[in-house]
């Protein structure tokens, strides 16, 4: 039977090709897809988010880390939606309007899909219309933004607003990037910060299960 402690190693040290070999492997072995995800991919993303909140692992490991998951769940997803497994939750991402920065997003999403939620990344330079609509099209729970320029940070602050009037609060807002700070994230009345990818995952699992 296909040992998901190995495939959880394979993620952890970054191997694409194992880690979709492995995959395969326990598909064709008859192993769940919803087993394979959570106790292979999930608990490998687990791993990798501590060891990059102790400083053990950088960006670099992270998205080495993330890219391994990807080919995984490139064979599990046909699966997961044919057998009606659920995500933890949606999460609309993007950077605000007026900034093209992308890295630290796409970091957050990565190990947010590694954490079981579906991901909806809108990409960057994008309004506040544009993050209402995506949360209605796809009835988000929370809405991710990131800026990167101190000047488009205010784009954050139209979000937010935006969407606690429409949605009447039952969308949570979180905010990210090197200039935001938990004093700004209060000031603009968004529901969480994060400091980086590791803390978004456990801001979010909070916010979901409050």
């Amino acid at each position: 039977m296909a040992d998901l402690k190995d495939l959880m190693a394979g993620l952890i040290a970054g191997d694409a090709q194992a880690v979709k070999e492995m995959t395969q492997a326990a598909i064709q072995q008859g192993v769940a897809p919803q087993e394979i995800l959570e106790n292979g991919l999930i608990a490998g993303m687990n791993v990798v988010g501590v060891k990059f909140r102790n400083n053990e692992f950088y960006v670099p490991e992270v998205l080495i880390a993330a890219r391994a998951m990807k080919s995984g769940m490139a064979l599990l997803r046909p699966l997961l939606v044919k057998s009606g497994v659920k995500s933890k939750g949606k999460i609309v991402l993007g950077t605000v309007k007026g900034d093209l920065h992308d890295i630290g997003k796409n970091l957050v999403a990565m190990m947010l899909e590694g954490a079981g939620f579906e991901i909806i990344d809108l990409g960057t330079d994008i309004s506040a219309d544009r993050f209402l609509q995506a949360v209605r099209e796809h009835q988000a729970q929370i809405v991710g933004l990131s800026a990167l320029l101190t000047t488009t940070m205010v784009g954050m602050k139209q979000v937010v607003e935006l969407i606690r009037t429409a949605e009447g609060g039952k969308v949570k807002t979180i905010v990210g990037g090197a200039p935001v700070t938990k004093s700004y994230a209060d000031e603009i009345s968004a529901d969480g910060y994060a400091a980086d990818a590791a803390a978004a995952v456990d801001l979010v699992k909070s916010l979901l299960a409050a």
